[in-house]
């Protein structure tokens, strides 16, 4: 599908520790921008949720306690990103 973009356009992805928005917590983010060239940036980051990812969860997405143990922190990740100018 051909879209006709002005200006670029994001999609995000995330996966969490799980269903809760008030006690669970993000374990990756993945980016995709795409330009009005057609062009598309894509990045993905782990990270440390700072709490134990229940084993069905990590059932379903694949994402490990062991994976994030030396993933930055959502705070951290946020003070240190431009977010893919």
């Amino acid at each position: 599908m051909q879209l006709n973009l002005n200006k670029s356009i994001c999609f995000f992805d995330l996966e969490t520790t799980g269903i809760s928005i008030t006690k669970d917590r993000i374990v990756e983010i993945s980016i995709l921008k795409v330009n009005p060239d057609g062009s598309e940036d894509k990045k993905t980051w782990l990270v440390n949720p700072e709490m134990d990812i229940p084993p069905q969860v990590v059932a379903v997405h694949g994402i490990t306690n062991e994976k994030v143990a030396n993933a930055p922190t959502f705070k951290s990740l946020g003070k240190r990103n431009s977010f893919m100018d």
